[in-house]
């Protein structure tokens, strides 16, 4: 998965239309979250279309690995967004992040329809949930 860096980089010289193929582009990008982890659990509420996200541990020092998907493109492409602002960071600091500033630069607010972008503070939160309970353990 590509940095949050390197995605904004290429995110500035887009306008419009190229921006939606981006995010869409992102969301193929995520690694494939199995069938049988789309369950209730990981459903992330608030969502105009379905989103999945789920945690695991990667290595020995705790690093949070996501799994995520979305039966809609473009909502799939926001999901990828705030996965890559997390992905593969130790528990403890994406507890702590803010993650909401993180994105902030992409100013999706403005660039996207307020129902496309009404789910991403409840991924926020669904993700910082999950890393402040394992940070925890």
């Amino acid at each position: 998965m590509r940095s949050l860096d390197d995605i904004y980089e290429e995110y500035t010289f887009l306008e419009g239309d190229e921006r939606y193929r981006l995010l869409i582009e992102l969301g193929r990008e995520l690694d494939a979250m199995p069938q049988a982890l789309k369950t209730d659990a990981t459903l992330v509420r608030g969502c105009s279309a379905a989103v999945w996200v789920y945690p695991t541990e990667t290595g020995d020092a705790g690093n949070l690995h996501f799994l995520a998907d979305s039966n809609a493109a473009i909502t799939k492409g926001m999901v990828a967004l705030v996965i890559a602002a997390v992905q593969d960071r130790p528990a403890a600091e994406v507890a702590a992040m803010d993650v909401t500033g993180a994105l902030e630069r992409f100013d999706l607010k403005n660039q996207l329809s307020s129902n496309r972008t009404q789910g991403v503070p409840n991924m926020i939160a669904l993700v910082k949930e999950h890393a402040a309970r394992l940070a925890a353990s």
